[in-house]
């Protein structure tokens, strides 16, 4: 748990991932930068807040400055995407993904499960998986 003192850093290191953000003024839905390209930019640059965004965030494997490896949002891990439009991530938290043209497929860890574009990830899939086995 954090006390004070470790508020007041994480809040200083919000704000200068905030100001460091690469594309305050361009925002492109597919394939980013978007909000969701800001919110694993935060994530990046702040580790500890340990953000993990879900498998169909478009936007979130948009690496900052044409980049082509960066940690996972999660801090837990590591990513290669080219411009988002296709990459790998495999982390603790996220598990592994493979993103082609901004649909996830993959593995999660835990109860997270499957990871199925459109469908996210955890029950959701397994309930649609049970469904259309059973012909409901």
């Amino acid at each position: 748990m954090l006390g004070a003192a470790g508020v007041d850093e994480m809040i200083a290191q919000l704000r200068a991932a905030v100001a460091n953000f690469p594309y305050p003024n361009t925002y492109r839905p597919w394939p980013g930068p978007n909000s969701n390209t800001f919110l694993a930019h935060i994530g990046r640059q702040v580790p500890e807040l340990g953000i993990h965004l879900p498998s169909n965030a478009v936007g979130k494997d948009f690496l900052p400055g044409g980049g082509w490896f960066a940690a996972a949002p999660s801090g837990s891990g590591f990513q290669v995407s080219l411009y988002g439009v296709i990459g790998i991530l495999l982390a603790v938290r996220e598990g592994l993904e493979v993103n082609l043209l901004g649909l996830s497929f993959g593995v999660g860890p835990g109860q997270a499960g499957l990871k199925v574009p459109a469908l996210g990830s955890g029950w959701r899939v397994y309930r649609a998986a049970v469904a259309a086995l059973s012909g409901c």
